[in-house]
């Protein structure tokens, strides 16, 4: 028996990677650009914590906004659905028929299906959002839990490149450590992140790992010549 399986949960994955990407490499930089210009890692522990709260919560303020900006956007698509449906029945019947035209249907199926679903309002207005519009009911709760996931997801990726410089005094010795550990990390974050989505998982770790290894890099360089 054939069993299809589709990957679900993609929004609480999306928010994870947003999060984790983000957490991995913006507080790497920092603590990296401050390694290059201060040799106190208490700077840099002091500084890469304030970091990871101010992050974690704009980051995480951004993405209950983009979650209460969609449910926002549906509800003021599904009013004026219904309005034109009480106002433009006709227009919006037709709109249906084009729709399932684009399917192969006969006219007398297509008559039929219209004449069935223009019988019950609500039915026909989410058809019309879902097939017309393309929008999908959105979780209600969906605002607080981006916004908790994002959040959390940046604070677990912001420690990884900071958690060494709490266990030496010496800020070039932290980096050599960070450096290790948050390339291993990004790797393997890159790795399951890409296998999860059905992406090439080797590609998606190299490409992630580049990024935050160029962001440390340009960080360390720009503060040391400066400095």
């Amino acid at each position: 028996m054939h069993e299809e399986k589709h990957f679900e949960g993609s929004e609480t994955v999306r928010d994870i990677v947003i999060g984790m990407s983000d957490g991995l490499t913006v507080p790497f930089a920092l603590a990296a650009g401050l390694s290059g210009a201060v040799s106190d890692t208490g700077i840099i522990v002091t500084a890469g914590l304030a970091e990871i709260v101010a992050g974690s919560i704009a980051m995480g303020l951004g993405g209950y906004l983009a979650g209460k900006t969609e449910i926002e956007h549906y509800d003021s698509e599904l009013k004026r659905e219904y309005h034109e449906v009480d106002v433009f029945p006709e227009k919006e019947k037709q709109e249906v028929r084009e729709i399932f035209e684009t399917y192969g249907l006969s006219t007398q199926s297509t008559e039929l299906i219209v004449n069935e679903m223009s019988k019950d309002k609500d039915k026909w207005v989410h058809f019309m959002m879902r097939f017309e519009l393309g929008l999908e009911k959105p979780d209600i709760n969906r605002a607080r839990q981006s916004a908790l996931t994002i959040g959390i997801s940046y604070i677990v990726g912001g420690i990884v490149p900071l958690a060494s410089y709490f266990f030496t005094d010496d800020a070039k010795q932290g980096l050599l450590y960070s450096c290790i550990i948050t390339t291993i990390c990004l790797f393997i974050f890159g790795y399951l992140k890409s296998k999860v989505i059905g992406q090439p998982p080797v590609y998606g770790a190299f490409r992630i790992t580049l990024i935050g290894a160029l962001a440390a890099a340009s960080a360390y360089y720009v503060a040391h010549l400066i400095g």
